[in-house]
């Protein structure tokens, strides 16, 4: 298992971009967290503190593909490292302005979120340039996965470890100023500056002209939803089972039950269309989810939702393989970071969601939304597995100097018909 990752890793390139895309990512990672923080060491309410945390992720939603689509247009050191620095600049001002006046905070923190770089989608685009055979980009695409599972489980940790040794308002700061330096990491590194993407059929809506396109999109919707109820629903639970520390071993279970399942799944060579894998892996997501209703003691729960977050890093990776077979030609940064878009929007549908849903029935109810959500993925999955199984693009033939030192010209694997 460990053969095929370090293969990868020792890949020319492949550290850098992987570890400059994560510090990159750092302050869209722990913007949630930084910010309620922030806004209560000023002296606001929690109410002030998520609604600016919902102003910079609905920004943030809004921003991702707008940039992904420049990212196509205009390469990615034009785009990415501009866009880095001015949300840090845009954070910089609401950390050192506070929350008053309102407006100026609300206009800062959206401007944060609006221009935070699209480097997941950018990396995504950069695989098979970088790697040389088409099950590494594969094995890439799960580690990729697994990387986000660890940065959001350290993200956090770096925001109070800034708050405990410095303050709130540095956190923000520091945070930002280090997400600068590993967009700069990425967009300075060869393959980023020698990165263009593939002629593009001018059109309006860019990737979203592709039916299978939009089933993913529409399935992903519904995984998002369903992750971010758990979150809501694991409240009233560890109220009653242990308080804040049992609500603190649950979303690790969670996150730690993702990485055991990403890691696996990407060690492994899978053969078959990645459409029909992801249906499999989907079932098996909404089924893991079904057991939460029987809301055990807290070890049990503990163990139960680490068994729920197995399937869902593998089905995030098989996903990002069906967005490279479907999205057009030329739009591959913009189709990513649709997917990644949807996926948080659907979350903060789920929270918003289950909390009414809580109230109304209790934790239970509450955990019989993951496995509803699930369910009606891998409903859109089955309903659009015609459209899916069409692949949108052929493969694009281009010449790169990081793929072959002779400059000899070769088929990228960012293809529609090879999975």
């Amino acid at each position: 298992m460990a053969a095929g990752y370090l293969e990868i890793l020792r890949a020319r390139h492949a550290a850098r971009l992987l570890a400059g895309t994560l510090v990159g990512r750092l302050p869209n990672a722990t913007a949630a967290i930084a910010l309620v923080l922030f806004v209560r060491a000023e002296g606001g309410g929690y109410s002030l503190a998520g609604a600016l945390a919902a102003v910079y992720g609905v920004a943030n939603a809004v921003g991702q593909p707008v940039l992904g689509r420049l990212v196509d247009l205009y390469g990615q050191p034009r785009i990415q490292l501009p866009a880095a620095v001015l949300a840090a600049l845009s954070m910089a001002v609401f950390a050192l302005c506070g929350t008053d006046p309102l407006p100026l905070a609300c206009a800062a923190v959206g401007a944060a979120g609006l221009f935070a770089p699209p480097l997941e989608g950018g990396l995504r685009a950069l695989w098979p340039s970088v790697l040389r055979r088409e099950e590494q980009v594969h094995t890439a695409y799960a580690m990729d996965a697994v990387a986000q599972e660890v940065m959001f489980t350290v993200g956090p940790l770096l925001v109070t470890v800034c708050v405990s040794v410095w303050s709130e308002r540095a956190a923000l700061l520091v945070l930002n100023v280090v997400g600068v330096l590993g967009a700069l990491s990425v967009v300075l590194s060869p393959p980023s500056r020698a990165w263009r993407s593939a002629p593009r059929e001018a059109h309006w809506l860019g990737p979203l002209r592709s039916p299978g396109l939009l089933a993913l999109l529409g399935a992903f919707l519904f995984v998002g939803i369903a992750l971010g109820s758990i979150t809501v629903a694991s409240v009233p639970y560890a109220d009653d089972h242990g308080g804040d520390a049992v609500y603190g071993w649950l979303m690790a279970a969670l996150g730690l039950g993702a990485l055991a399942g990403g890691t696996v799944y990407g060690a492994r060579r899978w053969r078959g269309v990645p459409e029909r894998r992801l249906r499999g892996l989907v079932a098996l997501l909404a089924l893991c989810y079904l057991p939460l209703t029987l809301m055990p003691g807290a070890v049990a729960m503990v163990l139960l939702t680490a068994v729920a977050g197995v399937f869902l890093a593998p089905s995030i990776a098989c996903a990002f393989v069906i967005v490279d077979r479907h999205a057009p030609s030329g739009t591959v940064t913009e189709a990513f970071s649709w997917l990644v878009t949807t996926f948080t929007v659907g979350a903060s549908v789920g929270t918003g969601l289950a909390g009414p849903v809580v109230e109304a029935g209790g934790a239970l109810w509450g955990f019989a939304v993951p496995g509803a959500a699930g369910a009606v993925s891998l409903l859109v999955l089955l309903a659009t597995g015609r459209v899916l199984a069409v692949p949108g693009r052929r493969a694009v033939v281009a010449g790169s100097a990081e793929n072959d030192p002779n400059r000899a010209v070769e088929p990228r694997f960012s293809s529609g018909d090879r999975a």
